[in-house]
């Protein structure tokens, strides 16, 4: 029987995201209400600045005291995408003080700071829910908070950035350079006028950290997770891979150790097998690999970001979110009880692709080779190609430490005949 008082949403934040939001709410209103159990009243949407004209919003809902509204006291749910640290964090934790619950695509916040947000959620006896901060529409946090919960992860392994994608995708397919792939995504809306906290990798790094934590039961902040962008990976990179069979990703890595008594987490570029199902991730879609001891493994795939997408997210949370509401319950809240610390990259085993500026002549192939026999990192494959007294040489290794493959470059870079590193990337997925 359906409850006929409504269960009312305060919204924060009223972008893209948060006007599909809206939108979502009052086209679909009869078929959310049936599937909660009662019906859905929108109370009121925090913006910063009133005066903007938002098609299909009634501007009788709108207000810039966003403090105000989550103190209302009759509010059930909050929906929070205004974004970034402050004033989210204290608008968040203020909801919870006052009796509702939380719904957050925050990605940064969660990462920086996601223990106050979970303390303050179990003091005030809330649900706080994010399946939108990572990987937009795909539901990825409640399996493995839910699905997975009888099961032992040892590995998440995917492409959580869509920006970057779409990049190294046109790299790739296109040819294109860095800055022309980076153009055509700002003009496609892919890339934000500052495209640094894609490029560089602090989304997917802060995805890294959420998932890390979920996956493995312990607690994982941003500064845990190493972190390398793109702006870096050339036309010659890939070009490089294409000759290994492989193509280039931007990769969140997130493993238990084979000991279970750490875990690693970390972004980066990477080069992949063709015959990885990763390889195949085109455009700015997100994909992610869940490897699980019982479960095996797993593959979530779709759009990553967008606000049709990332709404669908967040409207899928306010429906569990009211449920729980209904029936006097709340969801999972923090499982980090396992407190597993975060081994540094150094720890980290993988095979890494090295490419070479030479002199071309007699020895310096030994001299090389000599080098990384010294540092402990066993060579796979070496290809050298020479002309007019200068030469390139490409050595891929066999799985080493990232410290020791560290040691090894810069031994490499005191060699008279080394006249630079072109390129190092990592090689996964094999």
């Amino acid at each position: 029987m359906m409850r006929t008082r409504p269960l009312k949403v305060a919204l924060l934040g009223c972008g893209v995201v948060g006007t599909e939001v809206a939108r979502i709410m009052t086209t679909h209103a009869d078929d959310l209400a049936a599937r909660i159990g009662a019906p859905l009243e929108l109370a009121g949407i925090a913006v910063r600045r009133s005066g903007k004209v938002r098609d299909g919003i009634d501007p009788a809902l709108v207000t810039t005291d966003a403090t105000a509204l989550v103190k209302r006291g009759d509010i059930d749910v909050v929906v929070e995408v205004i974004g970034g640290i402050e004033p989210a964090r204290t608008l968040i934790t203020t909801a919870f003080e006052h009796g509702a619950s939380v719904v957050s695509a925050n990605k940064a916040l969660l990462a920086e700071d996601g223990t106050t947000l979970y303390d303050a959620a179990g003091r005030g006896g809330r649900d706080l829910y994010f399946e939108a901060a990572v990987a937009g529409a795909i539901p990825l946090v409640r399996p493995l908070r839910e699905s997975l919960a009888g099961d032992r992860v040892d590995r998440v392994l995917g492409i959580v950035n869509g920006t970057t994608n779409f990049i190294l995708d046109r790299m790739d397919t296109a040819g294109s350079g860095y800055s022309e792939a980076l153009d055509e995504a700002t003009a496609l809306g892919y890339a934000e006028a500052d495209p640094t906290a894609d490029v560089e990798g602090f989304d997917a790094a802060a995805k890294a950290a959420i998932l890390a934590g979920i996956a493995f039961h312990t607690r994982v902040r941003l500064d845990d997770v190493h972190r390398e962008g793109i702006t870096e990976v050339t036309s010659a990179d890939l070009a490089s891979a294409k000759r290994m069979g492989c193509t280039v990703k931007l990769l969140a890595i997130c493993e238990r150790a084979a000991d279970g008594r750490s875990v690693t987490a970390r972004v980066h570029p990477a080069m992949i097998p063709l015959s990885h199902p990763l390889a195949s991730v085109r455009e700015a879609y997100n994909a992610v690999f869940v490897e699980a001891e019982a479960a095996g493994q797993l593959m979530f795939y779709g759009p990553g970001a967008g606000g049709p997408p990332t709404a669908s997210a967040v409207l899928g949370d306010v429906v569990a979110v009211c449920r729980n509401r209904l029936a006097g319950a709340t969801g999972p809240g923090e499982s980090a009880y396992t407190r597993l610390p975060v081994s540094p990259m150094g720890d980290v085993v993988t095979r890494y692709h090295i490419s070479l500026d030479v002199a071309d002549k007699p020895g310096v192939l030994a001299q090389v080779a000599t080098v990384f026999a010294e540092h402990g990192v066993s060579i796979d494959t070496v290809r050298q190609k020479g002309k007019d007294g200068e030469a390139s040489l490409v050595v891929v290794t066999h799985r080493a430490h990232d410290a020791a493959l560290s040691g090894t470059v810069e031994a490499l870079r005191g060699l008279d005949t080394v006249r630079g590193v072109a390129s190092i990337m990592r090689v996964e997925g094999e």
